[in-house]
């Protein structure tokens, strides 16, 4: 079975940056797409990023221009460059991938904390 591992999380101030990386356990296996999603407390997990095999991005509104998503190192693997962090991005970060098969499937990571302090 495949894992999503998350790396980078931390205590940061507004107006710092992170990095966050997400590598697979294998590159053998085929992803559609790579994704960044993000959970506070009392909210439901929302989309950040995504990636695609074709290299393209995608991104929320709320981080558009202040993140930046890309390949890692390996072919299954992504990061998160985050810039200007703001309270409000405090959450759990969560690593996402689609098999690159009709029927849905998805993989995750067991989550990073950020937290932004003001």
């Amino acid at each position: 079975q495949v894992q999503l591992v998350e790396s980078g999380g931390g205590l940061v101030q507004a107006g710092d940056s992170l990095r966050l990386s997400c590598a697979a356990s294998t590159d053998t296996v085929c992803f559609s797409s790579m994704a960044w999603y993000r959970q506070a407390p009392g909210k439901e997990r929302e989309l950040v990023a995504v990636f695609t095999s074709g290299n393209s991005t995608y991104y929320s509104d709320s981080v558009k221009g202040r993140f930046t998503i890309s390949r890692g190192n390996h072919k299954n693997s992504v990061t998160l460059q985050m810039n200007s962090l703001k309270p409000e991005d405090t959450a759990v970060y969560y690593c996402n991938a689609e098999v690159c098969e009709y029927i849905p499937f998805d993989y995750w990571g067991q989550g990073t904390q950020v937290t932004v302090s003001s």
